[in-house]
């Protein structure tokens, strides 16, 4: 079940991530979807590991991995 458009994804992403890692996500699901198939947690977890490629926790929010400790 790939995902068209930013709006159709998860809560848990839509609620949690900015619009950029949200992008990174989406992407990354659809491509491992379409090479994998019908196992729908190996793309869940791709897509999670190409948003923490570029993406870090700060608190309780995900900033870009090139802004400093206190953006």
């Amino acid at each position: 079940m790939p995902y068209p458009s930013n709006d159709d994804l998860p809560p848990s992403v839509r609620n949690h991530l900015p619009p950029h890692a949200q992008d990174i996500y989406r992407e990354a699901f659809n491509h491992a979807w379409a090479r994998y198939g019908g196992d729908e947690a190996t793309p869940h977890r791709i897509a999670w590991a190409a948003v923490k490629r570029g993406y870090r926790k700060a608190g309780d929010i995900w900033v870009p991995r090139d802004a400093g400790p206190d953006d």
